[in-house]
């Protein structure tokens, strides 16, 4: 297992994670697979990404081709796998009340479990939250990245993850 990196990365923080275009490009720049890949971005929003992406989002109101809770996702799609996975859920049970019009979408752990099925064996997953591990050793990932998004003042810092399955 090599050190992970570790960046750091300046940026004002936005309602909605993509506006913010220097967190948009790193993303982007941050997607495995090859030309075209598949990239499934699981809570869209409103920021359309430079991918080949799949959007679902609960919120029907948001850009998105899917409008489902995520583990229903995970669990009903039935197309190919997908290089990357994005994930950037509500953080907290105040910001999911906030702005997903009630609707409570922290089933990760039943999310994490449901995964695997959907992404490619060489995939990635890239996630978004205030912690530094999302899939973890226990399901078979290993950290290669995280970035720190740094808002500034009194604004809490936004990490962003990549995992990748571990060479057995």
């Amino acid at each position: 297992m090599s050190q992970p990196k570790l960046e750091l990365v300046r940026t004002n923080l936005r309602r909605y994670t993509f506006q913010s275009p220097k967190i948009k490009k790193w993303v982007e720049e941050n997607c495995s697979g090859r030309i075209n890949a598949k990239v499934l971005n699981l809570f869209a929003g409103k920021t359309k990404l430079d991918l080949n992406e799949v959007r679902n989002d609960i919120d029907e109101s948001m850009l998105a081709e899917y409008h489902m809770d995520c583990v229903d996702f995970a669990n009903n799609w039935d197309g190919a796998r997908f290089d990357t996975i994005i994930l950037d859920p509500p953080y907290a049970l105040r910001k999911a009340m906030e702005m997903y019009n009630g609707n409570y979408t922290s089933r990760f752990k039943m999310l994490a479990n449901s995964l695997d099925r959907i992404l490619a064996d060489d995939g990635t997953i890239i996630t978004f939250g205030y912690h530094s591990t999302f899939m973890g050793k226990i399901r078979g990932y290993e950290l290669d990245k995280m970035c720190v998004f740094a808002h500034g003042g009194a604004q809490h810092c936004t990490i962003a993850i990549i995992e990748k399955r571990m060479e057995e």
